[in-house]
């Protein structure tokens, strides 16, 4: 989604594409996929204690849910602050 948000945005210098507007698209494409990476880090980490931990006590179940939605979300965020970073 960012990447084609930011290919419709880069154009010829000439166009008025500057230094500023390339670092902020290179900007946009590190965030999320630094967040993107820290996110799938964190749903491994996670994911791997909730299986373990629900396999021994079923009723850790929602809290594992609860925890990887929180990790998840770290991937969502990144997503938002690059689209914002990407149009502006």
């Amino acid at each position: 989604v960012v990447a084609m948000v930011l290919k419709g945005k880069v154009t010829s210098a000439s166009q008025g594409y500057d230094l500023n507007k390339g670092f902020a698209h290179l900007a946009a494409g590190l965030t999320c996929g630094l967040c993107g990476l820290g996110a799938g880090y964190a749903i491994g980490i996670v994911g791997d204690a909730g299986v373990r931990g629900t396999a021994q006590q079923p009723r850790l179940f929602v809290g594992m849910i609860l925890i990887l939605i929180f990790s998840e979300v770290l991937g969502l965020y990144g997503m938002i602050v690059a689209l914002i970073l990407g149009t502006s």
